[in-house]
């Protein structure tokens, strides 16, 4: 006979699996590949007997044995298919998705924010306009303290900055022109760089990188603590409430940072020309006077103006976008800072094309 034949004792539950399982661990190791669990004297089966039966039949299975039930009753046998494994089926993976359909799933998404940006860009501009002839919504006050946080507490790390940027600006050039005797055109491109290019942008990235940051942090804060919520609930329109004000602000002040960094900014320039290139203060200044024209004046103001909202839109975006408590704030404020600065360089570099090729040349 090619089969082993085990009988089973009487009672199969979970006082007996323990003793069960020592006793039917040698049936793994039996050179016969055909096991006979006889189940004729077997009266008492439980969920633990069933499952330790289910388990062991497929252990004989893996070892590569034939595993037959004989001699069940009807009980016995009903007890043990009601505790039978499910067979699960390995989970197929997801069909990849066409090229077009990923290009076409982002392009919509991308339409997405594009028209939600649109929309509240709209909303903004509109209470702007409407606050500026209501005395009710122009919050004074608020106005005067988002000036003083943006503006007047920024005003030394501005100065520092631009003063340094002059510097550098000065001693690199100074190094080229000293070999031509060309020392005094430092004040010429200093002048120039600092008032139609770096003043502006150095002045952008400064105050998105230091109060863009802050407004985004304030409204998503107030976002994801419902704040914004309760607002809509009391009627009061969180736009013109808190964004406003804000963006008043920002008009103001960023265009006098400009002017202060570009200042602060030729002053560093000076430094180098009178302790290195030995150009005596009234020269510089007097060359600085001349080389300047209205456009290079006008052209850093416009991009002032232009930073200013774009630092304001974007940071009122980005928090209006938070989801998920302090983890989201933290997200979106990252992501105001970078969107702000990237969408301030685009813009200085469409601007510079405009005012180069066709902008006024007085």
């Amino acid at each position: 006979m090619n089969a082993i034949i085990h009988k089973l004792p009487e009672r199969i539950t979970y006082y007996e699996v323990p003793s069960l399982e020592s006793e039917l661990k040698s049936l793994l190791k039996n050179p016969l590949k055909e096991i006979v669990l006889d189940f004729g004297e077997v009266h008492t089966l439980d969920s633990t007997g069933a499952v330790f039966i289910q388990s062991f039949a497929n252990r004989l299975r893996e070892a590569d044995k034939q595993v037959r039930f004989e001699g069940m009753s009807a009980n016995v046998s009903h007890t043990l298919q009601l505790f039978a494994p499910i067979e699960s089926k390995p989970a197929s993976k997801p069909a990849k998705e066409n090229i077009f359909v990923r290009i076409g799933d982002s392009a919509h998404q991308w339409m997405s924010y594009f028209i939600e940006s649109l929309v509240l860009f709209a909303d903004i501009f509109y209470w702007a306009f409407v606050a500026f002839f209501r005395k009710k919504l122009r919050r004074r006050s608020e106005v005067i303290n988002q000036g003083v946080q943006i503006g007047v507490n920024a005003l030394f790390i501005v100065g520092l900055i631009a003063f340094l940027i002059g510097f550098i600006l000065a001693l690199q050039s100074a190094a080229q022109l000293r070999l031509f005797g060309a020392n005094i055109y430092v004040a010429d491109l200093v002048a120039v760089a600092m008032i139609s290019e770096m003043g502006p942008l150095i002045t952008a990235i400064l105050v998105a990188g230091r109060s863009g940051s802050a407004i985004t942090a304030e409204i998503a804060t107030m976002k994801v603590s419902e704040e914004i919520d309760a607002l809509n609930v009391m009627g009061v329109d969180p736009l013109p409430y808190l964004i406003v004000p804000k963006l008043y602000a920002l008009l103001i002040v960023l265009p006098l940072l400009t002017v202060f960094a570009n200042v602060i900014g030729i002053i560093g320039g000076a430094v180098i020309g009178v302790t290195y290139l030995d150009i005596d203060l009234l020269p510089f200044f007097k060359e600085v006077i001349s080389v300047l024209r209205y456009k290079e004046i006008f052209t850093g103001l416009v991009k002032s103006v232009t930073f200013a909202v774009i630092i304001l839109l974007t940071a009122t975006y980005f928090g209006f976008k938070a989801r998920g408590g302090a983890e989201g704030v933290g997200k979106v404020t990252t992501s105001s800072v970078v969107a702000s600065i990237f969408f301030v360089i685009v813009a200085d570099s469409i601007l510079g094309l405009i005012f180069y090729f066709g902008g006024p040349s007085f």
